[in-house]
C-alpha cells in the first residue's frame, strides 16, 4: 500500500499501554441511548404532565396551572 503512514503492526499501540481507569462519581452510571432519554421526558412531561427540573423551580411552578387551549 503505497502512501499510507506508519505500519499496521503498530496500530492501536497506545491505546493498549493506556491504563483502564473506573468510573467514579456523575459517569458512574452508564448513559442510557438519547432515543429512551427523550422518550422517558416526553412521557413525564406530555403524558404525565409532570415538570421534568427541580420541584421548586419556576417552570415546575407554571407546569402547574393548566394552560387554555
Amino acid at each position: 500500500m503505497p502512501g499510507s503512514h506508519g505500519s499496521l503492526t503498530k496500530a492501536g499501540k497506545v491505546k493498549m499501554q493506556t491504563p483502564k481507569i473506573e468510573r467514579t462519581g456523575v459517569n458512574a452510571q452508564k448513559k442510557k441511548p438519547p432515543r429512551t432519554r427523550f422518550r422517558e421526558l416526553y412521557v413525564a412531561r406530555i403524558v404525565n404532565g409532570r415538570f421534568g427540573g427541580q420541584q421548586d423551580s419556576l417552570g415546575a411552578k407554571r407546569s402547574q396551572y393548566s394552560r387554555k387551549k
